[in-house]
């Protein structure tokens, strides 16, 4: 396969038509394996973002959910599915030269995509949007109502993965979409774009504008948009919240942490090994769930670090399009500069830095895969994203719970021991939204999973159920009664 940069210029797509988006002045977006442009960067002029909200608020209707309409709209959603999987490549190649993610890994990402929307259709189809309520006989109604136009950004970690899985659940639930995807990220969301407005999506149903912070903070504050969904980063996420209270915008903000893992003394070395390091080497480790500061028993640093060391020593790093790779570049200039300082940042705290890969003479963005170690746990709370933690040693699991929950990232944790049953009461006790025991897949861990964001984490929470659940508000409409108490 060739690894020559090959992504469109990006265009936007508002009120039902495709336009051309500005140029920003001497940027482009860069191939991180190589650091060669790929295409100009991108933004959308203010008229244009005013145009798209205008269209948004125009196109509203909460409409009836009869069995008609909802089917209606999962057939859509089913025909969404089906064009996805005519371009999986295409899709796993953008996501790969956005991202610097594997091209293997992009396949699996961008194969599991047509699960992922059928699971909106079949929402619409099993989720009733009218119940009748136990009321002594009288007719009184919960319906689930579209909130309105939302605004969905999206971040460039999962360039097709997060705006496909967004939009699936707002256009099930009836909310026209303005999609924002990162300026790091724009191609994989215009692919997906395309792939709904081929199956036929209502007018104004979906709408794409490109460009940086001050596009989506126009978006976010205007009064027009009545839901946000963000991942990505705490600072961008303050700012929306505090935009949103004006007007008391619903909120879904998914903005990370640097996520604990306890490694408790009686945990088997090459189960902890393993799963450490494919939590780390996920998504070359961009995730916001991947395993940041690991807490570990005493004896078990030493042995642990050499494991992983050895581990990472035999990992085959380079371009991210070549088939054997498996771990590819950091996917941009700007994170790649945030994580060096995070990684020296950590040796101000005294660690000793790990860092054994072998890289490639490429140009790009690549980082060996990096255990600091020994640094004050109370002070290394920095979100890493990327395929960097640090190792500190606890000696009890009472101490390990202190150190983890002090400065709780509130997204995920892990925990590693033998003892199933000793290590989930463990992982009940953590402050974080999931806890994952002796693994670090990116699965939902079972179909009812439900997580919620706890504390600096965000706002909301996210699960199997929860996908539509969030785009829509409760309203309740019935007879009343002279017989009722007050």
């Amino acid at each position: 396969m060739s690894n020559e940069s090959t992504i469109s210029q990006p265009v936007n797509y508002i009120a039902d038509a495709w336009s051309e988006a500005e140029t920003v002045p001497d940027a482009w977006n860069l191939d991180p394996n190589t650091r060669e442009r790929v295409h100009r960067s991108v933004t959308t002029a203010p008229d244009d973002v005013e145009r798209a909200l205008r269209h948004a608020e125009r196109v509203y209707d909460v409409g009836h959910w009869d069995e008609d309409a909802r089917r209606e709209r999962a057939e859509i959603l089913e025909r969404v599915a089906d064009i996805v999987e005519t371009r999986i490549e295409d899709i796993a190649r953008t996501d790969s030269l956005t991202s610097g993610t594997p091209i293997g890994v992009t396949r699996e990402v961008a194969a599991f995509l047509p699960a992922r929307i059928r699971a909106s259709a079949a929402d619409l189809v099993n989720i009733p949007r009218v119940t009748a309520l136990a009321a002594g006989g009288r007719d009184v109604r919960l319906y689930k109502v579209p909130w309105g136009p939302a605004a969905i950004l999206t971040p460039w970690n999962g360039p097709s993965f997060i705006p496909a899985a967004k939009i699936a659940s707002a256009i099930a639930a009836g909310c026209p979409v303005i999609l924002k995807p990162s300026e790091h990220a724009p191609g994989s969301a215009q692919l997906i774009v395309e792939c709904f407005l081929a199956a036929g999506l209502p007018s104004g149903a979906l709408q794409l504008v490109h460009g940086g912070g001050d596009v989506g903070a126009r978006l976010t504050a205007d009064p027009r948009v009545k839901i946000v969904s963000f991942t990505g980063g705490p600072g961008a996420g303050r700012a929306i919240a505090r935009a949103a209270a004006e007007d008391f915008k619903v909120l879904q903000l998914e903005l990370g942490g640097n996520n604990p893992v306890l490694v408790l003394d009686d945990a088997d070395l090459d189960v902890t090994a393993d799963g450490i390091l494919d939590g780390m080497t996920k998504l070359n480790g961009q995730w916001c769930e991947g395993p940041g500061k690991i807490l570990a028993h005493r004896s078990l640093v030493a042995p642990l670090l050499d494991a992983l060391t050895e581990r990472i020593s035999k990992l085959v790093v380079g371009h991210s399009l070549d088939e054997d790779v498996q771990l590819g570049p950091i996917s941009n200039a700007p994170h790649f500069r945030t994580l060096q300082d995070r990684i020296e940042q950590l040796w101000n705290l005294g660690a000793t830095l790990h860092r054994p890969a072998r890289l490639p003479e490429l140009g790009g963005y690549f980082l060996s895969p990096t255990i600091a170690v020994g640094a004050d746990p109370a002070q290394a709370t920095a979100e890493l994203f990327g395929p960097v933690v640090s190792l500190h040693a606890v000696d009890s699991d009472e101490g390990a719970l202190r150190v983890a929950n002090a400065s709780p990232s509130g997204l995920d944790a892990y925990v590693f021991g033998a003892d199933t049953g000793r290590a989930i009461d463990v992982g009940s006790r953590i402050l974080s939204g999931e806890v994952r025991v002796n693994g670090a897949k990116i699965a939902d861990l079972g179909d009812d999973s439900a997580q919620s964001f706890w504390g600096l984490a965000g706002i909301g929470g996210h699960g199997p159920a929860e996908s539509v659940r969030v785009f829509c508000g409760d309203r309740v409409v019935g007879v009343d009664s002279a017989d009722l108490p007050l």
